[in-house]
């Protein structure tokens, strides 16, 4: 940890956050921070290029940031430094226990792998083409491998730009499976919910099978730290249209950031972002348990 000196009372230095004071938004009993990934490169080599890896990023400095902000729940996902080994992210979730998955797959996966993920509490896919030159699956994986984790009760989760979302609107209506879309569906500022991509996702919204993380805030403001309020204006649409179907992500270690977030400011824009202590509950627990299939 890189704090020096006695730290305030009640305050939790994190490796991989800014800041040290704990949020002003009490979590409530159960909350799950439904976007993270975690690094163990002594324990599970990347299979990839090291220019993401992430130091000090291991599941005993998560449980700093969860004791930090409050949340009991977690949900990891594969980061893209390991391709298609999951390992990381199983061997995460049997030591936090309380924790889900999200996995990176390709076509050759079998079918006993696949119950194997299940086993271990992977929950989704992840299909991430924003940089399609970095990518480890391809746009032309995701139909097939969607009908394969249907029976899973899995769901695809996107990670796409705005303009690849709209170029792709007719695929998500042929998906089987729940669709949830990252970082709140990557719209580019300054056009935000006037990007034709957030009406793609609304009308997905509507239909009843597509769900939102509310995570990444930096990624494409233009505004920037503390409000970020061109992207609270995306997440306030999001969360009006569908309350039932938002979950929240801090996205810690936050492997994008050379300069890190203060991950307390994160968790508090929920305050920003939703009206009333009961929708924070059901984005903070009642969602997750849904979606990722948590005890009630």
């Amino acid at each position: 940890m890189n704090a020096t000196g006695p730290l305030p009372s009640g305050a939790q230095a994190v490796p991989n956050s800014a800041g040290t004071a704990r949020p002003r938004l009490a979590a409530p009993a159960g909350a799950c921070d439904c976007h993270l990934h975690i690094y163990d490169a002594d324990r599970f080599p990347p299979s990839r290029p090291q220019s993401r890896m992430q130091s000090n990023a291991g599941v005993a400095e998560y449980r700093l940031l969860q004791q930090r902000i409050g949340t009991t729940r977690a949900v990891i996902v594969t980061p893209a430094v390991y391709g298609t080994d999951n390992r990381v992210t199983l061997d995460a979730i049997a030591q936090l226990g309380d924790a889900r998955g999200v996995a990176v797959v390709d076509p050759i996966v079998t079918d006993a792998e696949l119950a194997t993920l299940a086993r271990g509490g992977i929950r989704g896919i992840r299909f991430t083409q924003f940089d399609p030159r970095t990518a480890v699956t391809t746009f032309d994986m995701i139909e097939p491998l969607a009908s394969r984790i249907n029976d899973h009760g899995w769901h695809v989760q996107i990670h796409m730009r705005g303009d690849q979302i709209v170029e792709a609107a007719t695929l998500w209506d042929r998906l089987p499976c729940p669709i949830v879309f990252d970082h709140m569906g990557r719209l580019p500022q300054p056009a935000g919910i006037g990007y034709p991509a957030f009406g793609v996702i609304r009308r997905l919204i509507d239909k009843g099978r597509t769900w939102i993380k509310l995570s990444g805030v930096y990624l494409d403001t233009k505004v920037g730290a503390p409000g970020y309020d061109d992207i609270t204006e995306v997440a306030r649409a999001f969360v009006a249209a569908a309350p039932e179907r938002m979950v929240w992500g801090s996205d810690w270690p936050h492997s994008t950031e050379s300069h890190k977030p203060d991950d307390a400011v994160l968790f508090d824009l929920l305050r920003e972002w939703v009206p009333d202590e009961e929708t924070h509950r059901r984005i903070l627990v009642e969602n997750p348990q849904a979606l990722y299939g948590f005890a009630t």
